[in-house]
């Protein structure tokens, strides 16, 4: 999407292993979690208050070294998709996550995305991660030539397909980041969300905020 390196809000050392994890499987949040509770010893888990913050370490840096990849790429039908996003900040700000959830024009699931944002963010900061990682995902993974945008935030939506310039501090660089990787989408709109209205990314965004909350 863009060469020039995007902000990064600041996360404990222990938010940021996870994060690594992640990224090694492409932000699917089902794979790297799997992954990390089959590491943890006992009956454990990233999220079980039972696991020690040791243990959460040394799970970590097994997983880490043992050689992650990508899970496969499940094929489309097509080239038009539909992607949700959204953000998740607790105390707006305070643990914040991001979700992203691609789909083909059948609408069945190809990815379920999602990562911490930052120990002390705002939501609109998280929302405008939730959208960057769902494209730079769907860039990496397909050829795009139709989009159509599932988000709730309107101070996005007014950035992004309105022309407004970014309001909240310190996410321009997503903006411009967003901005590019659509410019390339041939067709793409958005789909404004209300808060009554399902969004499978929320449950992701929410996860994402509860290893963004672990520390230190």
């Amino acid at each position: 999407m863009t060469d020039d390196p995007l902000p990064a809000e600041h996360r404990s050392p222990l938010a940021d292993r996870v994060d690594e994890v992640l990224a090694a499987v492409g932000y699917e949040l089902t794979a790297a979690t799997n992954a990390i509770d089959d590491a943890v010893p006992g009956y454990g888990g990233l999220f079980d208050p039972q696991t020690s913050r040791g243990e959460l370490r040394h799970a970590l840096e097994d997983v880490l070294e043992s050689g992650l990849s990508r899970p496969s790429i499940p094929e489309a039908t097509g080239d038009a998709f539909v992607l949700y996003v959204d953000g998740s900040s607790r105390g707006n700000p305070g643990p914040a996550g991001a979700g992203a959830v691609i789909m083909d024009s059948t609408e069945t699931q190809l990815a379920r995305l999602g990562r911490p944002v930052g120990s002390r963010t705002g939501n609109n900061t998280a929302e405008y991660v939730a959208l960057q990682l769902g494209l730079a995902e769907l860039f990496a993974r397909y050829e795009p030539r139709t989009l159509d945008v599932h988000i709730d935030s309107m101070t996005v939506i007014r950035d992004v397909w309105g022309g407004n310039e970014p309001t909240e501090p310190g996410v321009e660089t997503y903006s411009e980041a967003i901005s590019t990787a659509l410019s390339s989408v041939p067709v793409h709109r958005y789909t404004h969300l209300a808060d009554s209205d399902p969004n499978p990314a929320d449950a992701l965004a929410t996860v994402g905020a509860d290893i963004a909350a672990l520390g230190p």
